[in-house]
């Protein structure tokens, strides 16, 4: 049986390393406190770039699997050479492909990646294509003990309701990471599934938003704390609870405790993309394994930590033995209720 199956898209992406983007602070906007600028009608120079194989679930999977988990990835491609070469690349990393469909005559999914050499964040541009034709098949799935629930694209509610029913009556766990782009269509439909998984993951901006989509009266202040907003989160169903900030490190509450965790700053970091999905996998393998929430918490500040040091979300994920070796240079705290 698959331990792990993971849900949502899988794209090639192409990475534009440049310094010469502004980074503008717009704290009076809660969900997009900085934005990155450029001279509308200019042209910048990219010296370097680079292509590996993105997307959220893959992205998962793949962690997973460099963790020894036994995973599959659950997603749709195009039958375009970007296709051909998303399989080719998918097949080298250990992750089980039965369940990708193929498309015919379809454009396969691409993003175009942003990266502020300053500050080694981005902006992502998404073109989804292959993946608004996914679809929930109980027969192409199989028998997981565990679904993960990443980037949906097309008709990413019924997806999501087959999902719940599926899980439902196989009794099958379920691990969510909302995207914000879905949080923004239909925050009751995000909250609805907050409120049967068994893991949540999702940074704080997704957190602040699904939190006031809950609650449209709570106070603004609020919003800026943590513990409130992995709380509340819990309160809403999810059994534990993770929340990611970027080089503040992470969060997590399980109902017992709430625990931070500081980020390892790496000198050598070039790029934030799936820094959070190295984050899931990381802290998810930890869960599977029946490790505590400190320890959980460890391993995805770990992954994330290094993931930064290399483009893409998957070059830099850690083995288990490479994790270990870094557990004990992450500093944090906790609040036991």
């Amino acid at each position: 049986m698959i331990k792990v199956v993971t849900i949502g898209s899988i794209c090639q992406d192409i990475f534009f390393p440049t310094s010469e983007g502004v980074v503008l602070e717009t704290p009076e906007d809660v969900l997009s406190q900085k934005k990155l600028a450029f001279e509308l009608g200019g042209k910048c120079a990219i010296q370097q770039r680079y292509e590996t194989l993105g997307g959220n679930s893959v992205n998962v999977a793949v962690g997973l699997s460099k963790l020894g988990v036994d995973v599959m990835v659950y997603t749709t491609i195009g039958d375009d050479a970007v296709g051909k070469w998303i399989m080719k690349e998918l097949k080298e990393t250990g992750v089980k492909t039965g369940a990708v469909k193929m498309e015919s005559d379809c454009g396969s999914d691409l993003s175009a990646i942003i990266v502020d050499e300053k500050s080694v964040d981005r902006v992502i541009f998404s073109s989804h294509i292959a993946n608004k034709k996914l679809e929930f098949s109980a027969e192409r799935i199989g028998n997981p003990e565990w679904i993960f629930i990443g980037d949906l694209s097309g008709d990413w509610q019924k997806i999501t309701d087959d999902i719940l029913l599926f899980a439902k009556k196989k009794n099958v766990n379920l691990a969510f990471n909302p995207r914000q782009k879905t949080i923004h269509s239909d925050v009751k439909k995000i909250i609805q599934t907050i409120s049967v998984c068994e893991v949540l993951f999702v940074n704080k901006d997704e957190a602040i938003e699904i939190v006031n989509g809950y609650d449209k009266n709570i106070l603004q202040e609020l919003l800026e704390e943590e513990e409130y907003l992995v709380k509340t989160l819990y309160e809403i169903g999810a059994k534990t609870v993770a929340v990611t900030d970027g080089i503040r490190g992470a969060w997590a509450y399980d109902g017992v405790a709430v625990m931070h965790f500081d980020a390892v700053i790496q000198k050598n970091a070039v790029d934030t993309t799936g820094a959070g999905d190295a984050f899931t996998s990381g802290f998810l393998a930890a869960h599977l394994e029946g490790k505590d929430l400190s320890e959980s918490l460890r391993w995805g500040i770990a992954n994330s930590s290094n993931s930064v040091t290399e483009y893409g979300g998957q070059k830099g994920l850690l083995t288990e033995k490479q994790i270990a070796a870094m557990v004990s240079n992450i500093s944090g705290n906790h609040k036991s209720l």
